[in-house]
């Protein structure tokens, strides 16, 4: 950890989050990965107990009113514990609770982000459709305005918390104009699981297994109007607010378990021998352990940076870029590092001796969920083109180009 990062607040929290990590059972991560448990209840209800769900949210709705660097912290401990409880434990006290903390009422505080920050209720978010992930604003679930409520119809997949969530918080079409502007036709809603809110299909998952992921299928489903998340037509500031916490949330969380990974593989290579050395002193070995150890450091760096501008209220469209090129970064170069762990530990690492393979089966979906790593690079690429064409216009500055001998030379230099 970057503890000279951290004041005497964040070192506390994560702290507290790594004796919860340690007083973790070992079974239950098993039993997971095996499908024993289908969501894990009583694990999130103690980390309600201890106070460490959605630590960012006001105290009055229970949260300890922190930033996120404390979050991240804590993210990256859970993390290290295993990538699908990270999952879990993000999705209903970061995801969720921040579109309900930020846009919603007081009432709705009350009634869905109290309790589940306490560990007594469980949530999902549900964006993702069969049609597509990715295209967000061509959702095709609908909810038909009836008065003093909704009718919702639709289908929302690769849930986390699917089977397991007491309440769901969904996107779903309420302008059925064909010409309305994508930006102002969908509406957010907390669906409380009940009559008409189905659980069809549980995926057979690569890895991240344990966390009730599978799809919902809602079939004339009435959600109370008191039950809309900001405005009818406006889940747009709704969705973007929570590309933060998805986006940031994920980055911190896949340190975890690149770290973990690490730490397995430096351990075994200070007492594996071959050809009568310890291997560690084979180049072939330390530079890949040394290339990870360089990688997880560039990843928290970028982790802390990228927290501290959301902390400092920067401007949103920057924010937007660090926080997707945060994620994509330390998402593709977590899973370099839990690729060369698995490398130098050799062919012990692919069998389920050590969790090396779980966690390399695990981290693969870093860079395809919360928005895949493609999208992150069109983000970036639009944010840093629509900045640099501001600040050019804006106040000039050096023309780098000019700096050459035949800088002159005009007919060299052609733009087509």
């Amino acid at each position: 950890m970057f503890d000279h990062l951290l004041n005497e607040e964040q070192r506390r929290v994560r702290d507290a989050a790594r004796d919860f990590v340690n007083a973790t059972p070992r079974q239950l991560i098993l039993d997971m990965d095996a499908e024993k448990i289908r969501f894990p209840k009583e694990w999130l209800r103690e980390a309600g107990r201890r106070k460490l769900l959605g630590v960012r949210h006001p105290v009055k709705w229970g949260g300890q009113g922190l930033d996120w660097v404390s979050s991240c912290a804590i993210s990256e401990e859970i993390g290290s514990l295993s990538y699908e409880l990270a999952c879990v434990f993000g999705v209903g006290a970061d995801l969720v609770c921040d579109a309900i903390v930020l846009h919603g009422t007081d009432a709705q505080k009350a009634r869905y982000v109290q309790p589940l920050l306490h560990g007594d209720m469980f949530a999902a978010e549900c964006l993702t459709e069969p049609r597509g992930g990715s295209d967000f604003f061509g959702a095709t679930s609908t909810a038909e305005d009836k008065g003093d409520y909704f009718l919702l119809n639709g289908q929302k997949r690769f849930i986390v918390g699917a089977e397991g969530a007491d309440y769901f918080l969904v996107y779903a079409r309420t302008d059925p104009d064909p010409a309305a502007p994508p930006q102002r036709r969908i509406t957010c809603f907390i669906v409380d699981r009940g009559p008409g809110v189905e659980v069809e299909y549980l995926y057979g998952l690569m890895g991240c297994r344990g966390g009730g992921t599978g799809r919902l299928v809602f079939r004339d489903v009435k959600v109370p109007r008191e039950n809309v998340v900001g405005e009818v037509n406006g889940a747009y500031p709704v969705f973007t607010t929570m590309m933060i916490p998805e986006r940031l949330g994920t980055a911190a969380m896949t340190v975890g378990p690149a770290r973990s990974a690490l730490d397995i593989a430096t351990r075994y290579t200070s007492k594996r021998k071959a050809f009568g050395e310890i291997i560690n002193r084979f180049q072939g070995v330390s530079f890949q352990v040394a290339e990870g150890a360089m990688l997880l450091d560039a990843c928290r760096a970028l982790v802390y940076a990228t927290a501290r501008a959301v902390d400092g209220g920067m401007e949103m469209n920057r924010v937007r870029r660090m926080v997707s090129e945060t994620k994509k970064f330390v998402t593709e170069s977590c899973q370099k590092v839990v690729h060369n762990s698995m490398q130098v530990v050799g062919g012990i690492g692919y069998t389920s001796v050590f969790p090396l393979e779980r966690i390399y089966r695990d981290i693969r979906l870093a860079s395809i969920w919360t928005g895949t790593n493609e999208i992150m690079a069109s983000i970036v690429a639009h944010e840093w083109y629509r900045e640099a064409a501001a600040q050019h216009a804006g106040r000039g500055g050096r023309d780098y180009a000019a700096d050459a001998p035949e800088a002159d030379a005009a007919d060299e230099i052609n733009y087509g």
